[in-house]
């Protein structure tokens, strides 16, 4: 296998322990998941309407830094590999208007109303970085509400910009 990471399912006794066998649900493939690394790595996983959603980050941990997403009816086998249809363009990917690099990492939570998913991933401010982009330390925690697609889908957006304090 020549790439840096994979995603793998397995069923599991309890939060350490494997029981099953290890299936491979997707190895970087497309592009946009192999710049400067081959990579599939930071799995989450949000059910909604009838579905699985799973996320990864996909490439190396610069401006190419992305968000995947992996899709399963929730009624099929989820250990299996054939029940899940990998997107073939990122969902979620830096933005030059909002000056936002390399989202991903990400999470899912919900707002305090209870009803509205949130989207939680780290991003950097500037595109260019000096260096191994792993030891730069600049990846900050970012929160934005998640839309939904007539379809049932995710609707990632684009990264939202920084806020800016009045009076600053």
């Amino acid at each position: 296998m020549d790439n840096n990471t994979a995603l793998w399912i397995s069923k599991m006794a309890d939060p350490w322990t494997l029981t099953g066998p290890q299936v491979r649900l997707s190895t970087p493939e497309y592009d946009w998941e192999c710049v400067g690394y081959k990579v599939n790595e930071g799995p989450y996983v949000l059910v909604r309407n009838g579905r699985v959603f799973l996320t990864y980050s996909a490439s190396a941990t610069d401006r190419h830094y992305c968000m995947g997403l992996l899709t399963a009816d929730a009624h099929s086998d989820l250990l299996g590999a054939r029940s899940w249809a990998k997107s073939p363009v990122p969902v979620f990917t830096s933005d030059d208007t909002t000056e936002q690099y390399g989202p991903g990492h990400n999470c899912f939570t919900v707002a305090e109303d209870g009803r509205t998913d949130v989207l939680v991933y780290h991003a950097r401010q500037y595109k260019e970085i000096t260096g191994d982009p792993l030891h730069d330390p600049n990846r900050h925690t970012r929160a934005q509400k998640l839309g939904w697609k007539p379809d049932g889908t995710p609707d990632f957006g684009v990264p939202v910009a920084d806020a800016v304090e009045e009076g600053a």
